[in-house]
């Protein structure tokens, strides 16, 4: 039953930061289409629009890599508060 909890607790936490990642890569991802935006209508500082474009993609593909992963390691919790609390999945495929 301790088990079961911990692993239950796991989950949690590891959906909050999957949500968390999600959430950085949507801001992010605005971010750089703000500063692509910016990038066409502020001529004169255009080149620093553009780097911070691209910085703001590169940090959206790390926080959905970081949400993916997060997923993954709440799925891994849920199967082992399920072992722990006696209940099997029987995977096919």
């Amino acid at each position: 039953s301790d088990d079961y909890e911990k692993y239950k607790e796991e989950e949690k936490q590891h959906k909050h930061k999957e949500h968390l990642g999600k959430m950085g890569a949507v801001a992010a991802g605005a971010f750089a289409l703000y500063e692509k935006h910016e990038a066409k209508k502020d001529a004169e500082h255009g080149h620093r629009h553009k780097i911070e474009e691209e910085i703001a993609a590169a940090v959206a593909v790390g926080s959905g890599g970081y949400a993916f992963h997060e997923h993954h390691e709440k799925k891994e919790a849920k199967e082992e508060a399920e072992e722990a609390s006696g209940k099997h999945h029987h995977h096919l495929f």
